[in-house]
């Protein structure tokens, strides 16, 4: 399409009121088919609304009868045709209802229309929705009669609900006499999403929150403590926003009843009034603000307004004794609160007011007041699947049974159908009643707004269930909020933060009031307007105890910890360290237990985000060591946001909630969290939905996050995993993402496809990689210059007994040296002539300076810092032989020591916090090693030189055979690597435990010859030496991040930029792509599977190297997929030889010098080449019928099983099939092909042959 929104909007001419009328008239009453009458429906509406009117074209686009392919679980597809298709827009399907006197009847046929057009959305190809997304609209067109209109703003592949709401989502072919109604329809053509009600009313709210953020500010500035100022001002929004909505009368009107403001007029409201009234008289605005106040809670005649108020009740309104009740204001003050007061309070929005306002009010997090914020469909991504799509699956199954209930009904006269009509509806009312009982808790709820948008969503299935009954012919009694509704009482929440907890009380009433009014109006609002249910709690969600009482150290004295965030200036550097006066108390923590939570039928949040190593400096050493005592099988090494996770899976393992879905931190798929999963998964439940790696935004802080979410329900099954594929930045600052989907059993690392967690550690690979050291203190890195200045005077020897004659001299610090040619093939070829390690006898230049590298050095433009290494000398030595090193440490390391709370970090100031003892043992008497990034875009391995002391943030691996870092470098490594790995935001992490030690490297019995040794040996030194030659050529110009930047772009065949193609140039990265593909397919015929050979894919991909994440149109069995199930499959061969007792060591000098190792070849093993055929090519075993079911007992449930019977079919089931899946007694046969006709209604069944498909 060509047609550009904004210029489109522009310049189409509102149809006049003729040609509208003339249109209505012309359409009124027709009562042709659908074939003939539908596009031209469709073709005249667009000439009205002034769009562009739907034509063929190539790209499939815009146009009727839009070609769509339904593809099914037995490699089957079949065609269908969307009526009227807009890319990015909407789909359009057309119904034409047979007329019909009987109007008690379901209107089954647009029922159909809606869930075909839903059908049709869900199977649009991958390529259309990376060329348009998924279409946030439906209509479904009752040709002459009515549109209905459904939109789903978040396009993941969510239910569509009635847009705007259930109560105004159909236009009458009337309505479009009116200006505001084409105006809509001509947006859903030319701006779809610029009608989701979130984006404006999200504008609003950013600007509430920054006026009520500078009132909060200057009435601090004035003395009064925050907590009074945050919940002065939280009475003055809700009086602002019950005066815009109504619910507040304008002083000295004849409002009656408390309603008689206008929605959105603030400065006629009462509270508006007064302000503007006493606003030079700060005494009489305070005693007038407190009465109104009073009156509000109680109700009845208000002397501040001299009218009648409505009684609000709530906890909001309470203690009018309190002499902060009403705080004084002077003019400046009082206009802020006018500006405020001006803002459209029916417009803001309550998915992201609390968070805003939480931070205006809280003086720590106001400074981030401007920064993003989590968008509402953020949230909305998991809140669907956690509780709005089962209960819309209930919903489906009691509709059809109404359904099939009103059309028997049909079929029958008096007493009889009226019997049958009741039952329809009684169907409905249980669903409803359901609906109005069922409870969901936040257990962290912040400010609520996933509270907030569960309640909207609910109250709008609600509204679908009474529009439903209705058409049964229900009379609906005035909604009162204590009747038979969906209230704020079903939502619970749990927040450790009383402001946060108050402001999400706030939220979900000022939410729900919205709601109520604008679909049903404020004289339907009953009183007391506002109840006091208690169901968010201020406490604590995993921590119980009955008594806190100050942590005492030995001696007795109350413990304190560094605040973790004031630092003061050094007296004698002048540099930032850690402000020793700003303690806060350490706890203990008496009793501790496991904090209970309420019955809930589903739990949803957003847990915070701590580390484990983070858990300490943040909740205190009694917290920390209460919470493990009384979760003991949760592994120390979790993140706080686990413990949730694992409590939240208890209750469901329990059959005491039904499913939960949690946002964590995208690390849930490392080590110690992914065992929390794993434990869950092992107890009969499993993952329903999951996105492993998406962007996220900090409540408090505004800061951009990577998450994960997770959604859990009891039993086995399969589960939808959603994988970001493409992130594009908003107007303020949000990531709008498209989502590729699969299906299939979710393992606990959220793949989908070859369990990688099966694979096992090897003992071969064991024992050689180690993160490298972790300073905890930047004062022991130094520039060559401040290591001259701190050179001990005079210079220590350089050769001779104790000194470091195999590093570089004096003028080399800092510089690496060229590699030496070693031997690449053979055993022994690791070690062979290599000196020992000399001892630790003070040498100054590369022992106690020197070279370090962390991962940026690597990828960018290395620093050229030295570090400063005392590991094996004590304080004392330090001081008596490097008085200058012990000074610059003492003032530059200790004081930030001086906070750890680890006993060993802050007593061994002056050594790395991390030295690694391991690590300096494996690197011994190694002249160079493999280093890799440990988090980084791209996956590459490189030699360092053995002088080179490696950061926490790289992984060193302990060999220098050239042989093994061309394995690791080749695409066949970097495949295993991006599966078993981790994420950190959106760059891969390479986790040691799963990426290296578990790889099984190629040997004599994959089909390694010593030819093939060679050749990848020779092919990983000259990618190792190429980089660095040209990266030295062009230091200013190049870095190892742009190489590969390009690289990928080669592979991908996308053009380059000017400034890629200087990069392509002066890094000869044409020369660098051919040196990788020979070296992936020396590696892959190393393992006997050059029949996989293909052209690379990026190193960079984060998500699409993972397991089962395979592209959108290859086959399951793709070169991947089967890359790792052969790799997964060679591992389980190689843990079953170490268990046998032959271990093929990598450097097996090192490893285990006491053993010569017999390498078996195939005749040993008994095996061919592991995955010498692609797997899969065999026919597998016919999977035996599964046993019979119990008929069930009610129509809702007998609905639900048949659809799901359908549904998991890979064929067709005729009738026979689908009663043999059955058994019990009475006629229930005879039900089914009813059953099935009103499945087909409700588009969950579909006619195939003979037979029906879900």
């Amino acid at each position: 399409m060509t047609d550009h929104p904004s210029a489109a909007l522009t310049a189409a001419a509102h149809p006049d009121a003729a040609r509208a009328a003339d249109f209505i008239a012309r359409w009124s009453g027709v009562a042709a088919s659908e074939l003939s009458t539908a596009q031209s429906f469709v073709r005249e509406l667009c000439e009205l609304l002034g769009v562009p009117v739907p034509h063929p074209t190539p790209e499939l686009d815009y146009m009727f009868e839009r070609p769509i392919t339904f593809r099914h679980g037995d490699g089957s597809s079949s065609p269908g045709r969307i009526d009227c298709y807009r890319r990015g827009a909407f789909v359009l399907e057309a119904k034409k209802l047979r007329a019909s006197a009987d109007t008690r009847r379901f209107d089954d046929a647009l029922l159909r229309a809606r869930a075909q057009a839903e059908g049709y959305a869900r199977a649009l190809e991958p390529a259309e929705l990376a060329a348009g997304g998924r279409p946030p609209f439906l209509l479904v067109v009752d040709v002459g009669q009515v549109i209905e209109l459904y939109a789903e703003f978040t396009r993941s592949g969510a239910t569509y609900t009635p847009f705007p709401d259930p109560r105004s989502h159909r236009i009458a072919l009337a309505d479009l006499a009116l200006a505001e109604v084409r105006d809509t329809l001509r947006r859903i053509w030319l701006d779809p999403l610029g009608l989701d009600p979130a984006r404006a009313s999200a504008r609003v709210t950013r600007e509430v929150a920054a006026q009520l953020a500078e009132l909060a500010r200057s009435l601090e500035a004035s003395g009064h403590a925050p907590q009074l100022v945050a919940a002065y001002l939280t009475r003055c929004l809700f009086s602002m926003f019950a005066e815009d909505v109504g619910l507040l009368p304008g002083a000295g009107e004849g409002g009656q009843g408390g309603q008689g403001a206008q929605g959105g007029q603030g400065d006629q409201g009462g509270f508006v009034t007064l302000l503007k009234r006493h606003r030079d008289d700060p005494v009489t605005l305070q005693r007038m603000l407190a009465a109104l106040w009073a009156d509000m809670d109680r109700g009845g005649f208000s002397v501040a307004l001299a009218q009648t108020v409505l009684r609000f009740n709530g906890k909001l309104f309470k203690g009018a004794a309190d002499d902060a009740y009403s705080l004084p204001l002077n003019r400046a003050q009082v206009d802020l609160l006018l500006a405020a007061a001006r803002a459209n309070w029916r417009e803001v929005e309550p998915a992201i007011f609390g968070a805003l306002l939480e931070r205006a009010l809280d003086p720590a997090e106001r400074h981030a007041l401007g920064a993003h914020y989590t968008p509402r469909a953020y949230v909305e991504r998991l809140v669907l699947p956690t509780v709005m799509e089962p209960l819309r699956r209930e919903w489906a199954d009691a509709q059809a049974a109404a359904l099939l209930l009103a059309h028997e009904a049909a079929e029958l006269d008096g007493r009889p159908r009226d019997a049958k009509m009741d039952a329809a509806r009684a169907e409905l009312r249980r669903f409803h009643h359901r609906l109005c009982t069922l409870r969901v808790l936040d257990p962290a709820c912040g400010s609520g707004n996933f509270l907030y948008v569960t309640l909207e969503h609910l109250k709008r299935l609600e509204g679908e269930v009474l529009n439903q009954l209705a058409a049964l012919g229900e009379t609906q009694n005035k909604l009162a909020l204590e009747g038979e509704t969906v209230t704020p009482q079903q939502l619970l929440g749990l927040e450790v933060n009383a402001r946060a907890a108050a402001l999400a009380e706030l939220v979900l009433w000022i939410g729900y009031l919205q709601w109520h009014i604008r679909t049903r109006g404020d004289r339907a609002v009953a009183e007391p307007v506002v109840h006091d249910y208690g169901n968010i709690v201020c406490r604590d969600a995993v921590l119980a105890w009955s008594a806190q009482r100050p942590l005492l150290d030995a001696q007795g004295q109350p413990r304190t910890r560094w605040d973790g965030r004031t630092y003061t200036a050094h007296p004698a550097t002048g540099e930032p360290v850690p402000d020793p006066a700003a303690q806060v108390p350490q706890w203990a923590y008496d009793q501790p237990r496991p904090a209970d939570w309420p019955q809930a039928d589903y739990i949803v949040g957003n847990p915070p985000f701590i580390g484990a190593a983070a858990m300490r400096a943040a909740l205190g050493d009694g917290y920390v060591d209460a919470l493990r005592s009384v979760w003991p099988d949760m592994p120390e090494s979790a993140d706080f946001v686990m413990y949730w996770w694992h409590a939240a899976a208890r209750k469901v393992a329990a059959g005491q909630a039904r499913r939960f879905g949690f946002i964590t931190t995208n690390s849930l798929r490392q080590t110690f969290n992914r065992r929390v999963v794993q434990s869950a998964l092992n107890a009969d439940l499993h993952l329903v939905y999951a996105i492993p790696d998406h962007p996220w935004v900090d409540s408090a802080s505004g800061a951009a996050v990577r998450i994960a979410m997770t959604v859990t329900a009891p039993g086995a099954g399969e589960g939808r995993l959603q994988t970001v594929i493409a992130e594009t930045p908003g107007e303020h600052g949000e990531m709008t993402v498209q989502l590729r989907e699969q299906t299939g059993l979710i393992h606990a690392d959220l793949t989908v496809g070859p369990n990688l967690l099966s694979a096992q550690p090897l003992r071969a690979d064991l024992g050689l990689s180690n993160r490298g050291v972790q300073l905890f203190g930047a004062g022991f890195i130094v520039t060559p210059e401040q290591a001259a200045a701190l050179r001990p005077t005079p210079a220590l020897p350089t050769s001779g007994e104790g000194a470091t004659t195999h590093l570089p001299r004096r003028g080399d610090v800092g510089k690496e040296r060229p590699t030496p040619a070693l031997p690449t093939s053979g055993e022994g070829a690791n070690t062979a002539s290599l000196a020992p390690p000399p001892p630790r006898g003070g040498g100054w230049e590369g022992e106690i300076v020197r070279p370090y590298r962390n991962g940026r050095d690597l990828t960018d433009a290395p620093r050229g810092v030295l570090v400063i290494d005392l590991f094996g000398l004590d304080a004392e030595q330090v001081r008596s032989r490097y008085p200058a090193i012990y000074q610059w440490l003492l003032e530059r390391v200790k004081p930030e020591r001086d906070q750890n709370q680890r006993a060993t970090y802050r007593d061994n100031w002056w050594i790395f916090g991390e030295p690694r003892r391991e690590l300096r043992k494996q690197l011994a008497g190694l002249p160079r090693y493999i280093a890799t990034v440990e988090t980084a875009k791209h996956r590459t391995f490189q030699f360092l030189d053995a002088s080179i002391l490696p950061d926490n943030k790289l992984i060193a691996i302990a060999l220098d055979d050239a042989f093994y870092l061309g394995v690791l470098s080749s695409s066949t490594h970097v495949t295993w690597a991006l599966a078993q790995g981790s994420t950190l935001e959106d760059r891969p992490v390479y986790v040691k435990t799963r990426c290296f030690e578990t790889f099984p490297f190629p040997d004599a019995d994959t089909g390694l010859t010593p030819a093939l040794r060679q050749r990848i040996a020779e092919r990983s030194e000259a990618i190792d030496a190429h980089r660095k030659q040209v990266l030295a050529a062009h230091p200013g110009a190049l870095t190892l991040t742009a190489l590969y930047n390009v690289l990928d772009a080669l592979r991908a065949g996308r053009a380059l930029t000017p400034k890629e193609r200087t990069v392509h140039q002066l890094g000869l990265v044409a020369v660098l792509a051919e040196l990788h593909a020979e070296l992936d397919a020396a590696v892959l015929a190393a393992y006997g599977w050059s029949d996989l050979a293909a052209p690379p894919r990026p190193l960079s991909t984060c998500g699409e190297g993972r397991a089962g994440e395979v592209g959108d149109a290859v086959a399951p069995q793709s070169a991947t997929l089967i890359l790792l199930t052969r790799l997964l499959a060679l591992n389980h061969a190689r843990a079953a030889e170490e268990a046998a007792g032959t271990v093929r060591w990598l450097r097996p000098a090192f490893q285990h010098p006491q053993t010569n190792p017999v390498r078996p070849t195939q005749a040993t093993l008994g095996m061919g080449v592991v995955g010498a055929h692609p797997i899969g090519t065999a026919n597998p075993a016919r999977s035996p019928e599964p046993p019979a079911q119990p008929w069930p007992s009610t129509l809702p449930e007998q609905m639900r099983a048949v659809a799901d019977l359908l549904a998991a079919s890979a064929q067709p089931l005729d009738l026979e099939a689908l009663t043999s899946r059955f058994k019990g007694r009475g006629p229930w046969k005879k039900s089914l092909p009813r059953i099935l006709e009103t499945l087909e209604a409700l588009g969950r069944a579909r006619r195939e042959g003979q037979g029906w498909r879900g």
